[in-house]
């Protein structure tokens, strides 16, 4: 570990389990004089091979999730390999709170038992709490009366947090709009390490033709990536159905690559043989962090259909790799990273002919699609882990 100084400030981190998007932010702050960091992980399951619900297959990361920083894993009643409001129940806390003397405990979401007894904990200890979570107005279905509890629920948040770090604007929206004062709301943009996919990105084009021939693909034919999992929320059958209303259209003919698995796969793969789109639409199955930067390098436009999407990173991902994107007005990240006309479009979600005119607006003109791709590099490297840290601090040197 680094050697501290006096000004630096204790900040405990309380996460469910080790996150390989987290990872590198984690250990940029650890670095960071500013910071003394301690992580309490409430499971590590995922630094093994788990299964993986909505992918429906077995996982096992291939990027470090545990190096550069100082961690603990909280012990724990109950299976830790999965989360629900009430489980696991970690214990243990409230020793180590007290015991390392933090100023501040960030807690990444809100809407967990363990997580409000957190909050409850450091308060009694004197301890700053900052929540960052994901959610927006729309990434989820709520009515008046689920309104109304939230606004309720958030009064009594409102008391236990000094700040909340919004992920986004329609992030900081959300709290706003559940009575955060916006005081109190701290830009800490949802970030990947942008070095790391562009680096990745620029060892992929000498082997683009031969990625695109293994894979059975003729030169020159544009091609249209999804890259996330086939559940219902996701729409990859939006997409489909988009996709085969101008597959036709253009000359050349695009293809269209699902990369991931769910419990959506079986149904596209038939619909796929009933609409005659065999020829045009490749299922590639999951793929894993280091391998799908040539994949987003092999498309030409990266689609994320999504109805309810509090984020989505790949989005982040496909822009680090020069890659026009299409996204749905429902994806969180649409509205800090899309501009339209000059690196993608957004759709209103589940408007298949929305979506279709976005393909044909992107796919018709090459140039074009090249020159969105590179506005889209330009606006992802000012959405990275500077700007991460530079909110963190922000927040800290606010609230102490």
């Amino acid at each position: 570990m680094k050697k501290m100084d006096r000004s630096s400030v204790r900040i405990a981190y309380l996460v469910t389990h080790p996150i390989q998007y987290q990872a590198p932010l984690l250990r940029r702050i650890a670095k960071d004089p500013k910071f003394e960091l301690t992580i309490f992980f409430r499971s590590d399951f995922s630094t093994k091979e788990f299964m993986d619900p909505d992918f429906g297959t077995q996982i096992k990361w291939d990027t470090s999730l545990l190096d550069g920083y100082h961690y603990e894993t909280l012990p724990a009643v109950g299976p830790s390999d999965r989360f629900s409001f009430w489980q696991p129940w970690n214990y243990g806390l409230w020793k180590r709170l007290r015991k390392g003397k933090f100023q501040v405990l960030w807690i990444h979401g809100y809407a967990m038992s363990f997580h409000l007894y957190a909050m409850i904990a450091a308060k009694f200890l004197g301890i700053k709490v900052l929540i960052r979570d994901e959610p927006t107005l729309v990434s989820k279905n709520r009515g008046k009366f689920k309104k109304a509890i939230k606004r309720a629920f958030f009064s009594y948040i409102n008391v236990l947090c000094v700040g909340f770090l919004a992920i986004g604007k329609m992030n900081k929206d959300y709290y706003l709009a559940n009575g955060v004062p916006k005081k109190k709301v701290f830009q800490m943009p949802y970030a990947v390490d942008n070095n790391f996919f562009q680096k990745k990105a620029r060892l992929c084009p000498p082997n683009r033709e031969t990625l695109r021939a293994s894979l059975g693909l003729v030169p020159g034919r544009p091609i249209v990536l999804y890259a996330s999992k086939m559940s219902q929320r996701k729409r990859p059958m939006d997409l489909l159905n988009a996709f085969s209303h101008i597959v036709r259209n253009l000359t050349p003919n695009p293809y269209l690559l699902f990369v991931g698995d769910g419990e959506m796969r079986s149904y596209l793969e038939k619909s796929v043989t009933k609409m005659g789109l065999g020829g045009d639409v490749l299922f590639l199955g999951f793929k894993n962090q280091g391998e799908l930067p040539c994949y987003y390098d092999l498309c030409d436009v990266f689609v994320l259909p999504s109805l309810f999407e509090p984020w989505g990173l790949v989005i982040n991902e496909a822009m680090n790799a020069s890659r026009a994107v299409i996204a749905s007005d429902r994806v969180g990240s649409a509205s800090d990273l899309i501009h339209p006309w000059r690196n993608g479009f957004v759709f209103r979600a589940g408007d298949i002919t929305e979506l279709a005119s976005a393909l044909i607006k992107v796919l018709s003109n090459p140039d074009r699609c090249r020159t969105m791709g590179h506005e889209s590099k330009d606006i992802i490297s000012k959405w990275g882990f500077d700007e991460d840290i530079k909110g963190l601090k922000s927040a800290v040197n606010a609230v102490l």
